[in-house]
């Protein structure tokens, strides 16, 4: 199954998949506006020469054909150079982790077919074309279509230089890799954690350390993709194992090396080992199908970028954060997958699972490290935590919180030398630990009402 959606994946974020059934769509409708020129009654041949708005003769119309063919593929070639500097600007202006984010965009995969199926199009009709001494025929419809998809083309064309041009601002990268993300937060973490105020399942543990845990190696090298626990479950319960994760999803994980441990008296044969190999994809790149992190790294790549001295734009730092605080803000109402798997009421899988506070410190770490002296970010981090708190009152994920804090009003200690910038910065601290305090209160009345 997680082979079947990876090559779908594969097919999904291609910029050949779309042009292709396009082109194959075009073929398809040119044979059939032939045919029934070819074939259709008196009457009904009739009817379409009336329809039109012109006649053409056979030299005529393969005059406009060829040239609307040439036309498309000057434009087929216009459309992928514009394409390929539009990657070369983003990777170079943000990062390359978001190229395939281009790739997938369903317009230009429109738009390239669209002119690749007009060309392939106006070929085959061209074809048929006979001259009176040839026995006359002219595919009238099929001309006119071919005339009107070259109007329809001008339109296509100043439309894609636009979209192009509105694709690598920076609001537009942003927005689209959050919406991304907060699609993946629906399908992994469906579930709201309405009145529960813990998260013991949040916390990986070495469970078990009197078990036998034995060594599976990985058999490729690559990032761990995805894993299908649903069949790893199975697995484990007809073998009567238990299956530890050594590494999280998105991690790179070296062939030979540790992929799981399993609890088991004896080595496991070959084939329990080739079962537990069939859960797990490898790739050389991460999605976000199932692994967040991997879209909170764009961002942050973007924000790091933008914050460095050579190119310096606090705006996009400050949108950064604005769209990981959105991310966030979705998390800390969300429970968390547990990190224990059952299979007949039995542990049977152990995965390395992230929680709510690693994917709060990847979300700011880095990007607080690289403004020690930027009192913009340092401020929008505070503003970011403070709208986070707000939305969960589990004291484990308020912790974390006040952790990143700690860590901004340390930072200032030792990096800002503006005394009123301090003040400033310290006031903002000051009423942040007021709403946490409020915060905690809440959780603790929480607790002993239930």
């Amino acid at each position: 199954m997680i082979k079947i959606k990876s090559f779908w994946d594969y097919v999904h974020s291609s910029l050949w998949f779309l042009p292709t059934l396009i082109v194959a769509f075009s073929v398809f409708l040119a044979i059939i506006l032939i045919e029934l020129q070819l074939y259709g009654s008196e009457n009904e041949k009739g009817l379409i020469e009336r329809t039109l708005l012109f006649g053409l003769g056979a030299q005529g119309a393969r005059i406009m054909l060829s040239t609307i063919a040439g036309s498309m593929m000057t434009i087929v070639g216009i459309t992928f150079s514009m394409t390929i500097v539009t990657l070369a600007l983003a990777s170079n202006q943000y990062t390359s982790r978001i190229l395939r984010n281009f790739m997938r965009d369903r317009l230009t995969q429109f738009v390239i077919g669209f002119f690749a199926g007009v060309f392939t199009y106006c070929l085959i009709v061209l074809c048929t074309i006979r001259t009176s001494e040839e026995g006359e025929f002219i595919p009238n419809l099929a001309v006119f279509v071919a005339f009107l998809s070259a109007l329809g083309g001008i339109g296509v064309l100043i439309f894609f230089i636009h979209h192009i041009a509105s694709s690598i601002q920076a609001s537009n990268i942003l927005s689209s890799v959050t919406n991304e993300i907060l699609v993946a937060i629906d399908q992994i973490y469906p579930k709201e954690l309405k009145n529960e105020i813990t998260e013991n399942d949040e916390y990986i543990t070495k469970l078990m350390a009197d078990e036998n845990w034995l060594p599976i190696l990985a058999n490729k090298t690559g990032y761990l993709q995805m894993i299908d626990i649903i069949k790893l479950r199975q697995v484990a319960r007809d073998q009567k194992i238990i299956v530890r994760m050594e590494h999280k999803i998105g991690e790179f994980v070296v062939k030979d090396t540790t992929l799981a441990s399993l609890a088991i008296d004896k080595v496991p044969d070959q084939e329990t080992i080739k079962l537990i190999h069939s859960t797990f994809l490898f790739n050389a790149q991460r999605t976000m199908e199932q692994d967040i992190s991997f879209g909170i790294r764009q961002l942050v790549d973007i924000a790091l970028k933008s914050l460095s001295l050579g190119i310096n734009d606090t705006t996009t730092g400050v949108m950064c954060l604005n769209y990981l605080t959105a991310i966030m803000v979705q998390l800390a109402s969300r429970k968390f997958n547990s990190s224990y798997h059952y299979e007949e009421d039995k542990l049977r899988v152990i995965t390395q699972d992230r929680n709510f506070e690693t994917l709060l410190n990847e979300s700011f770490d880095q990007i607080r490290e690289n403004s020690k002296d930027n009192i913009i970010i340092i401020l929008k981090i505070i503003e970011s935590l403070g709208i986070i708190a707000g939305q969960t009152k589990v004291p484990y994920r308020l912790d974390a919180l006040s952790k990143q804090i700690d860590y901004v009003s340390e930072m200032v200690k030792q990096n800002i030398m503006s005394h009123h910038n301090r003040e400033q910065i310290n006031t903002q601290i000051f009423y942040f630990h007021k709403l946490l305090k409020d915060h905690f209160s809440l959780s603790q009345n929480s607790k002993l009402k239930i």
